[in-house]
């Protein structure tokens, strides 16, 4: 009779004898960097030559379809339709990467090339999402192989423009809505909060980005000749960003302050650690009164991504023409994301810089999105990853970062129930990106397991 400790046991044999590396290296090898528009070739490369056979030697019947989105890549839709009595479950991936930024990468390591230094397994993509779907799909077949049939359905997508806002799939999930119907999504793809304490969340924060602009003239200007006769618009931009945070970041924009940090979800957030592998926290910074779990997931923050004037790398003595700045709100459940550029406008306005153009990003955005954590998928997905891990996970009703989770739960209208398989140290979104060998062998064990109990107990979950 086929044991949930033996079909652990593929997972663990799966990576103690090398074999997850090795797949994982074929995936990273494959240069799938969305934001490249001399890659998009890859993307399908992706999707035909790794993610279908995989899937079919599973049972899967899969489809690839070109994005509508001139902006996005292809769409993988797998299906294992064991019954359709049977409940289902949607699962999901990404296999684009950021930028591979080469040049920028420590001697001995490359973005597409995977290398493991001890604990640490290199390679773009090995976070952020290549490793995170591995685990899962291969999880699944791990129970096949045991029992011969999962007891429930699954049907998976696999996109290619998650670094890109996730071009199109909005517009995909509302025509093929019918065909991704579900009752649960189960994913992974963020990081854990400790490495080796295992993490739930059920929802993420919003991201919206903007640039903001001063625009005075044409040229440059010799700075002799001209200071103290010429606005500079790096200074005037400078005063209009201050007029946005105090000088320890929290938000001066009343309509930018949520009202969302209820007492129940201060309780859910209440003594989670924080900041876990990354750099030390910043004592002084962000909402006062608030610990650093609900800044982090229960506020929300504004940041300068980057400000440019004149040419920083070859600086002269001259007033710039011009200024401008990148910037980002995250934000939670509760934020009106219609009066953001809005009530932006109307702060700049009120504090007398009219001449601060506002220009929202074309890129695709995220929305905030949040599941009860007393929901009965959250209890029976905590209490498996607890009994194969032995450690209680945290619980997040939502991550800090974003996701299109939007998509599941708005359009689809499921519960989302997130399990990452990375950590906050993994250099993500830059040089050196990694996973640590102990983590995935652990997320491994847990999701095998999870997909186990979840065919004991049926169409009981939910």
């Amino acid at each position: 009779m086929p044991q949930r400790a033996d079909c652990i046991a593929r997972a663990e044999t799966y990576f103690d004898n090398g074999s997850f590396v090795k797949d994982l290296a074929r995936l990273v090898a494959i240069e799938t960097e969305s934001q490249n528009p001399d890659q998009h070739g890859e993307l399908y490369t992706y999707l035909t030559n790794e993610m279908a056979p995989l899937l079919a030697d599973m049972g899967f019947v899969t489809e690839i379809f070109d994005n509508s989105d001139d902006m996005g890549g292809p769409i993988l839709v797998g299906e294992r339709i064991e019954n359709p009595d049977y409940f289902t479950i949607l699962t999901y991936g990404h296999g684009d990467v950021i930028r591979a930024q080469t040049d920028q990468w420590r001697e001995g390591l490359h973005p597409f090339k995977l290398v493991v230094e001890g604990e640490k397994i290199y390679g773009r993509g090995t976070a952020d999402n290549k490793s995170q779907h591995l685990i899962n799909l291969s999880a699944l077949s791990f129970v096949l192989r045991e029992r011969g049939s999962l007891g429930f359905n699954v049907k998976i997508i696999i996109e290619t423009s998650e670094e890109t806002g996730s071009a199109g799939l909005a517009e995909f999930f509302t025509e093929h809505k019918e065909r991704l119907a579900a009752d649960v999504l189960i994913a992974s793809d963020g990081p854990r909060l400790q490495p080796d304490v295992p993490t739930v969340f059920m929802g993420t924060r919003g991201g919206l980005n903007f640039d903001l602009n001063v625009n005075l003239r044409e040229g440059a200007n010799h700075s002799g000749n001209w200071g103290g006769l010429l606005a500079d618009p790096a200074i005037i931009l400078a005063h209009a960003i201050a007029t946005i945070t105090d000088q320890r970041g929290q938000i001066n924009i009343p309509e930018w302050r949520p009202t969302s940090l209820t007492p129940e979800i201060r309780k859910a957030l209440h003594g989670l650690p924080v900041g876990g592998g990354g750099p030390e926290i910043s004592k002084d910074w962000g909402e006062e009164g608030l610990d650093p779990a609900e800044r982090a997931f229960g506020w929300n923050s504004f940041a300068v991504l980057a400000m440019k004037s004149g040419v920083p790398e070859a600086p002269v003595n001259a007033i710039s023409g011009n200024a401008s700045a990148t910037c980002q709100l995250r934000y939670v459940v509760g934020t009106d994301i219609d009066d953001i550029i809005p009530a932006l406008r109307r702060h700049l306005d009120e504090n007398g810089f009219s001449q601060v153009e506002i220009t929202p990003s074309e890129k695709g955005f995220f929305k905030a999105t949040r599941l009860d954590p007393n929901h009965p998928w959250v209890d029976f997905v905590v209490k498996s990853v607890e009994q194969t891990s032995g450690k209680p996970p945290h619980i997040l009703p939502n991550l800090a970062g974003s996701l299109p989770n939007d998509t599941f739960t708005d359009i689809l209208g499921l519960p989302t129930i997130w399990v990452p398989h990375s950590y906050g140290g993994c250099s993500q979104h830059a040089p050196n990106e990694h996973i640590l060998g102990s983590i995935s062998r652990d997320a491994l064990r847990n999701m095998t397991g999870l997909f186990w109990d979840i065919t004991e107990r049926g169409n009981q979950v939910g």
